[in-house]
């Protein structure tokens, strides 16, 4: 082999020949135009000498001459899962799955271990703890009656020891339980750190991003439900997901970033004693089934999480404030909006809320977000601020503008459709359609909501 000029060499790719300059033809293998430029980078080794120090130089390549692979997703045989992630786990991505203690990551990572073979018929998989011993990991497999003849178990917080069971095993599905644990000497002893954490999930990232394999991190959160550790773990992985509850049973399931979907899905499971299942009726969990009439402050409303339609309760609840300032407390819906929807009803119909402290809550624990919920809001405080009940069949939804217009929302007809296969007679909305009562103001949508 020739020496190294500097930095730089030429290598053949046909018959990996290297010498100092580029020749037309290889002089041992006879081959043309197969002289590549190398990049000779000490620092390219990584942990326990993993790595080379030849680095092939990085060029651009056309775009149109890509091809787009197809089959480029794993089920993890979970359709709510599924659904989070849009459609299934895209291959050589790494996704990070946060959530408060308790509520279910490692329930829910094992079941997809036991249920990811059987959906794809792919290889092994690996699953990394940090956090348990085998023993634990065992008891919890064999409570939720799992097969485990396909899953490896490797206990340890050492990055070395996982990188080295990937390399020997190169398992279709990986599961890092947590990331928080992992360390390595390279970058310290103590794990948990910023630069433990940024080094380890890189590791692991850049070992998937080279084989048809799927990552799943699960990470600590914060007390406010943020994930902790830095902000850049979040940009480096291609799916974050947020797994919440509203009590002890139901388990939310959402996706705060996807790089290969949408972020408006929602997965929703129910917590038993044979693990997390699949909620098929989620109108079940929003909805509260009444034989009387409604309370003041209560309206039902028709909102899209994603693709499906989910009809959710609104409650509301207007007392006289206890201090000089009025407060509003709502943790499912933004104070900021329901303050706003407050101040167009005393603005256009002239009912004071500012001496009144404001109680918001969602049926359910979902979180709401988007604009059409402004109509069923503005009824619901309306309501619990005069005391009128709405009738128990009525359903309202739409944007309100701070000049008190009720405006269209997106799939308005999705909407009305869902409301009336769910048994509601009465649809308030801006939709001019023939199966609702079309409102255009704050005024008239009183007045309809409450029969004059």
């Amino acid at each position: 082999m020739a020496k190294k000029n500097g930095s730089i060499i030429y290598k053949c790719s046909n018959c990996g020949y290297s010498q100092p300059r580029w020749l037309g033809k290889c002089p041992e293998c006879n081959e043309w135009n197969t002289f590549e430029e190398i990049i000779i980078d000490k620092m390219n080794v990584t942990p326990a000498g993993r790595g080379k120090e030849e680095v092939e130089k990085a060029k651009p390549v056309n775009l149109s001459s890509i091809t787009a692979q197809d089959n480029t997703r794993f089920s993890t045989g979970i359709q709510e899962f599924d659904r989070v992630l849009g459609g299934g786990a895209i291959k050589r991505s790494a996704i990070l799955l946060g959530g408060d203690p308790g509520i279910g990551k490692s329930t829910l990572l094992l079941q997809t271990c036991a249920s990811f073979e059987a959906a794809n018929k792919a290889g092994c998989i690996l699953y990394v703890s940090g956090e348990e011993s085998a023993a634990q990991i065992k008891e919890r497999a064999d409570r939720l009656e799992i097969d485990c003849s396909n899953i490896q178990l490797l206990c340890t917080s050492r990055l070395e020891d996982a990188l080295d069971a990937m390399d020997a095993l190169n398992p279709s599905l990986i599961i890092i339980d947590s990331i928080q644990t992992i360390y390595s000497v390279e970058a310290g002893i103590i794990p948990g750190t910023v630069n433990q954490l940024k080094y380890c999930a890189n590791e692991f990232i850049s070992w998937v991003k080279e084989r048809d394999s799927v990552l799943i991190m699960t990470a600590h959160v914060t007390k406010e439900g943020s994930i902790a550790g830095p902000k850049s773990l979040e940009h480096m992985v291609d799916t974050v997901i947020s797994f919440e509850k509203n009590n002890d049973e139901i388990r939310f399931l959402h996706a705060q970033k996807n790089r290969f979907g949408a972020v408006d899905e929602i997965g929703i499971f129910s917590m038993t004693e044979k693990g997390l299942t699949t909620v098929s009726d989620p109108s079940s969990i929003f909805l509260t089934r009444r034989k009387e009439a409604l309370p003041a402050g209560v309206v039902c409303t028709p909102v899209f999480e994603g693709s499906r339609v989910f009809l959710v309760e609104i409650q509301t609840l207007t007392v006289p404030a206890k201090a000089s300032i009025s407060r509003i407390y709502s943790e499912k819906i933004d104070s900021g909006r329901i303050a706003r929807i407050a101040a167009v009803i005393e603005k256009r119909c002239g009912l004071v809320f500012s001496d009144q402290d404001i109680y918001v809550n969602v049926a359910g624990g979902i979180r709401l977000s988007e604009s059409s919920i402004d109509a069923a809001i503005a009824i619901a405080l309306y309501s619990a601020r005069a005391d009128l009940p709405v009738s128990s069949n009525t359903v309202i939804f739409g944007e309100l503008s701070l000049a008190g217009e009720i405006r269209l929302v997106s799939k308005s007809k999705q909407r009305i459709k869902a409301a009336k296969q769910a048994g509601f007679s009465k649809v308030l909305s801006p939709e001019d359609d023939n199966s609702s009562l079309t409102v255009s103001t704050i005024k008239e949508l009183i007045k309809k909501a409450f029969n004059n």
